[in-house]
Parts: structure tokens; sequence; C-alpha cells
């Protein structure tokens, strides 16, 4: 599917067109709270009088969303009647939004992670409010169910258009913005080296990761196209993902954040900053079927988007760039290194090119640490 990509003006004639195109005559809205906090939200207050289309707002999830959640969102949608999902948020809000349109012409009597996910054609508009987690481009979701982590994956929840509004970029937190930051810059390297990367999927991590290196400095600094650039680089790292999926980074970052309380793309950031250089050192341990001297020729490719020389530039410069950041890592405690070892999904590790078990993540986790 060609996901369509509006870019917002500041009345919002894009949501307009997107509505009648449609014809949506009632709205539901997956949003978090800091809607209040945007200028979008008037154009939500207004709808109703202004074209006759009217809005249910579904605000009742956290971060890290529970399933208990969706359940509500997908009980509000079938009793509002509506014909549209609209979601407005981080990647929480968007993950909520895509399990209530896969899950809306389920039976709610039933748990809906054991019935079968069949396709619908509910338009679905995302509008992100972090330049990071891709969500709105991957057809993954993430959603907690009795505390475990439930990853529900279909094609038919991507969002067909997405609306890009870099006005919501200018009240982030700087640390969240440069957390998610971190998080998309995250996807695209990881994707690049991962098992499952394609033509497709390098050339959509060459993208944003050109994208990023070329507009941190303003993004950070609060310009205006460097913002909007942001959200363009977070969008098509999220495609490249779709594709490959994440890799060790990302496996190896998850507990970090809850033993700790730091974002996820700070997480991520300092796993992928000790895993690189330990893996050009470890070429011998490749498992990608398509051998050493193709991933060896992958970290050049990477190193030339980053702009360097050569892969051991490229793994420094992602250190400087952490550190610019003032990403640091937190303090561990020696009996911290068991836990978050095996926390670690084997399963994300096999999209990883470099073997990794027990033995080597306890060593990185202490480099991480140390770093």
């Amino acid at each position: 599917m060609e996901q369509k990509i509006l870019t917002a003006r500041k009345d919002y004639v894009e949501v307009d067109g997107w509505l009648q195109e449609n014809a949506v005559k009632n709205l539901f809205l997956v949003s978090d709270h800091s809607l209040q906090f945007l200028r979008i939200r008037d154009y939500f207050n207004q709808l109703t009088e202004r074209i006759g289309v009217s809005v249910h707002i579904f605000d009742d999830f956290a971060p890290n969303p529970v399933y208990e959640s969706v359940e509500k969102g997908v009980a509000q949608y079938q009793a509002a009647g509506s014909d549209a999902i609209m979601a407005v948020g981080g990647g929480s809000a968007i993950d909520v939004a895509k399990c209530i349109k896969l899950y809306s012409d389920k039976n709610g009597a039933e748990n809906f992670l054991g019935q079968e996910i069949t396709a619908n054609t509910i338009p679905f508009l995302a509008m992100p409010t972090t330049a990071g987690t891709g969500s709105e481009a991957t057809r993954y979701a993430v959603i907690y169910y009795n505390g475990m982590k439930q990853s529900i994956a279909d094609s038919s929840c991507i969002p067909g258009t997405v609306l890009m509004d870099s006005s919501v970029l200018k009240t982030l937190p700087l640390y969240q913005k440069k957390s998610t930051m971190m998080d998309a810059l995250c996807h695209a390297l990881e994707s690049f080296w991962s098992v499952n990367s394609t033509g497709e999927s390098k050339t959509y991590s060459k993208q944003a990761m050109q994208m990023i290196l070329a507009n941190w400095k303003g993004y950070i600094a609060n310009d205006v196209q460097a913002n909007a650039a942001m959200l363009m680089a977070a969008n098509i790292a999220g495609k490249a993902i779709n594709i490959t999926q994440t890799t060790a980074g990302h496996a190896m970052c998850y507990k970090m954040t809850s033993l700790y309380g730091i974002a996820h793309g700070h997480a991520a950031a300092l796993c992928d900053r000790e895993l690189f250089p330990w893996m050009l050192k470890n070429m011998d341990r490749c498992i990608d079927p398509r051998g050493e001297k193709y991933l060896g020729d992958t970290f050049q490719e990477i190193a030339k988007a980053m702009g360097c020389k050569d892969s051991k530039a490229a793994s420094e410069k992602w250190r400087e760039i952490t550190d610019a950041l003032e990403l640091f890592a937190p303090t561990a405690e020696k009996e911290d290194y068991k836990t978050l070892t095996t926390s670690v999904n084997p399963v994300r590790l096999r999209n990883h090119p470099i073997r990794l078990d027990g033995e080597t993540i306890d060593p990185l986790y202490h480099e991480i640490f140390a770093g």
C-alpha cells in the first residue's frame, strides 16, 4: 500500500479534504493528553459545527498501553457508530488506534488476541506528535496483556494517510526530542545491518539516516524546516523497519527503560553505541546468510550514509552524537546485569547479523554502563 503523506497548513484544510474524500460523518479520534496543547485541538472543537462531522475522542490509555485500553476503545468505537479513525499522538496513541482498527469488527466477549485478524477498509489517518517511533509507517502495534508485551502485526493496520504537522514539535520537551530522534536513527541503523534487509529497506535506511544527520542540530534548536525534515525522516525509518524489524539494540534496550526510567530511544542509542564497534571486531561471528563480505560491505554503506570514511569512523561518530546530546548511561547495580541479560528476547536476536548469546550480551551491558 502506498501511504499518502499530507503536510498540514494552519487551517488543516488537508484533514477536511480527507474527511470529505472518505465521506466521513463520525470520526473516532484516538489521542493522548498532548492534544490539549496542540493547535489542531481547535480544529476538532469546531469540526461538527463547521462541516457536520461529529467527533468522539478516546484518550483512556497510558504510555505502554494495556489490552484493557484497547477493549474500551473498541467498545466505544462500536457504540459511537464511527466510520473513520484518526490518531493524534506518539507511538502509544497510534498503536492503540491500530488495534482499534484491527479489532473493530471483532467479538468483544472473546479475547481479541485469540481472534483471527481480517483486513477492513476503515479510513485511518495518523498524525505523529513526535519524530521518532515511526509507528505511523509500520504494521506493528505493541500492547501489554497481563504484564506481558504483545506485538500485534498486520499490514492492514498501517494508516493509509499520514498528516505531518511540524508545529507539534515546538513544545516537545528537549529530552523527549533527543530520545525520539535517536530512536529513529537506531531504526535506520539496525534496519541497515539486519539479516532481513533488502535493497528497498536499505534505500529507506540511507535516506532516513542522511536526513537525521543533516538536520539534528537544527531540530534540537527548534528550527521549523529541521523539525519538518525530522518528522519525515522518522517516517522513512519506520518504513525501513517495517520491512526488516529491529535487531539486538532494541532487544537489549527494553529492560533498561523500566529499570532506570530512561526513554526508549535513549536506551536504544546506548545499546547501539556499544554494539556497533563490537560487531566490527567480531565479523567472524557473522550469521547473515549472505556472508561476512556482504556484511562488511553493508558497514561501508552505513559509513558512507553517515558521511564517514570507514565503518570505524562511523561507530565513533555515533558515540560523539550521543555524547553531544548528553544521553549518558545510568548507573547499574551489580545484580542488574543478570536481570538485563536474561530479559533479552532471543527472537529479535535472530534478526541481528552477528551471533549473540548470554556470554556476549553480559559484557556488552558492562560496556554500555561503563560508557
